[in-house]
């Protein structure tokens, strides 16, 4: 025990709070990030609390009273934090316990004591039952007491939401180090899996696909720093609408050789509901499922098989809806598709195939990571939550006063070039430091060159998208006309490709008596003032030209 007077050690961990589904995880010494399994082994751990008889269950057990004892059971009430009644959308619980209006609050009755009574019970007593819990179930995995934690939040959640969080986080007997947004901390747990690549120059879109909202984040990574281009929600997309789709076949399967229809009585559809998301799970890892549900509606059992093919064809429009809600975000940011190096695919719908795969054919240029397009790619579900844990591991030993000096905005919105900057040797040109750059910054290349004096060119780098159209492949004189007029109508493919150009010349430096065979280096400074210093000289040589070139107003 510590004496009195003395603070308690600092233990940190990381918590992804989702809507549908919460985690925590924590870096061990040997820095290795693990999710921490609950007391029912849930690695992803539904955000439900139910109660039955004055107990509280939390996760699946939780979730699973929503057959048996909906009217007790809070779920989905993540996004209702620091909101007043009238702004939210209480659609996600119409299977649950109903959001009502208490005192310029959210809240739930239930009844969560033995007593036969409801107890009205607000979001933020919610919330802090949940948090509660989950440090509970770190702290009985480490062996010592969880009382820090990194908190992850969608990128849109608003001053209000943050400070009620931070307070039932408080409440719970959480010190909130940071909150970090859902989109970086899945970018900066991707970036740790593949270190070796983690500072190379990128365009990433983060797609958080989760149960009930839908997180568009286009990110712009430059030396390992991370910039937020644009961003795009649709709160009425996610996973829940994939089982929507799977609900409404198997119910009208169902109908065919019954009366009723399950989707009418609640209990018949929240085993639906159960039973579907099950079903979609399976269908992201094999080729065919079945739903089997005991008694689903009049004491009638129900079995029905599917497969994957079935399924990407009833859920074809919820998929299309994925496709255009993350184009938008691209375009929002001012890019082309082509200008995407990366998709990072998170949450735990990611799973799904489907998805993957049309964002392949979207983006051709882009690697698309997600399970089913490479077996080592970190776990959807996990890559939030072990951001946190990552960032809890680098600043969890800092005082809070520091962390929120260091990441007060006037600290973290550094200044950022708004152009590309590129070097002109020659014919040949090359792009150093590409446009929302964060600087300081330094880019070093190296240049074949003629022999004697060479004018070496400072530019604005310009991208643009070239199309162009293959060539039809020569018919062959075979005689068979038939054929020949079944080609005629194809249209030939177009080809788009980025090219760069040099733009507007910035500035010029002429390193002189230049050997045959040599190579010219060139050395682009640009300051935090945003002014510019430039060395250009012969490798090998000791002396060159250098310049500054003063920050425009």
């Amino acid at each position: 025990m510590s004496s009195e007077g003395e603070t308690a050690p600092k233990v940190a961990i990381g918590i992804s709070f989702g809507n549908s589904y919460s985690s925590i995880a924590y870096t061990s010494g040997e820095a290795k990030v693990e999710v921490i399994a609950n007391e029912l082994g849930d690695r992803q751990i539904p955000t439900v609390l139910s109660y039955v008889d004055g107990e509280e269950f939390q996760g699946t057990e939780a979730k699973s009273q929503l057959v048996r004892n909906p009217k007790n059971t809070v779920a989905y009430f993540r996004d209702f934090l620091g909101k007043d009644f009238k702004s939210i959308d209480p659609t996600n619980c119409h299977a649950s316990a109903h959001p009502v209006d208490a005192e310029n609050t959210i809240a739930f009755q239930i009844k969560d004591t033995e007593a036969d009574e409801q107890n009205t019970r607000t979001i933020h007593e919610i919330t802090v039952r949940h948090l509660r819990r989950l440090a509970s179930s770190a702290s009985d995995y480490m062996g010592k007491k969880v009382n820090a934690a990194i908190i992850t939040i969608p990128s849109d959640f608003a001053d209000a939401q943050k400070d009620a969080l931070n307070k039932a986080a408080t409440d719970a007997g959480l010190e909130v180090i940071q909150f970090i947004s859902e989109p970086v901390a899945a970018l900066l747990a991707h970036d740790a899996k593949i270190n070796e690549n983690s500072t190379q120059d990128k365009n990433v879109v983060v797609a958080d696909i989760g149960g009930t909202r839908t997180d568009i984040a286009v990110v712009a990574s430059r030396g390992g720093m991370y910039t937020v281009l644009a961003t795009a929600h649709d709160y009425e997309l996610g996973g829940a609408q994939l089982d929507q789709a799977l609900i409404d076949y198997a119910a009208k399967e169902f109908m065919k050789k019954n009366k009723t229809d399950p989707r009418t009585n609640e209990r018949s559809l929240a085993k639906l509901k159960l039973e579907a998301e099950a079903v979609k799970k399976s269908l992201s890892l094999g080729a065919s499922a079945a739903f089997s549900i005991e008694s689903l509606a009049d004491g009638i059992d129900f079995s029905l098989t599917i497969n994957r093919t079935r399924y990407e064809l009833l859920a074809g429009k919820v998929f299309g809806s994925f496709n255009r809600l993350i184009e938008s975000a691209v375009e929002k940011a001012g890019l082309d598709n082509l200008d995407i190096n990366e998709i990072l695919l998170s949450g735990g719908s990611s799973h799904t195939p489907k998805i993957a795969s049309n964002l392949k054919s979207i983006f051709a240029d882009a690697t698309v990571t997600a399970p089913s397009t490479n077996p080592a790619a970190v776990n959807p579900s996990e890559l939030t939550v072990r951001g946190a844990a990552i960032q809890a591991s680098l600043i969890s030993e800092f005082e809070k006063e520091d962390v929120e000096q260091s990441t007060h905005p006037a600290v973290t919105v550094a200044p950022h070039l708004a152009k590309a900057i590129g070097v002109l040797v020659g014919d040949e040109f090359v792009t150093l430091i590409d446009a929302n750059t964060a600087v300081p910054v330094r880019r070093t290349a190296q240049f074949n060159a003629a022999e004697g004096d060479v004018l070496v060119k400072l530019c604005e780098g310009v991208s643009e998208i070239k199309v162009t159209k293959e060539e039809p492949a020569p018919k062959e004189a075979n005689g068979d006309d038939e054929d020949s007029d079944d080609d005629s109508d194809d249209e030939p493919e177009e080809i788009r490709e980025k090219i760069w150009k040099a733009g507007d010349v910035i500035a010029e430096a002429a390193v002189k008596d230049v050997k045959k065979g040599s190579k010219v280096e060139v050395q682009i400074n640009v300051n935090a003032d945003l002014s510019v210093q430039v060395i250009a000289r012969e490798v090998g040589s000791k002396t060159g030209v250098r310049g500054t070139i003063e920050a425009s107003a």
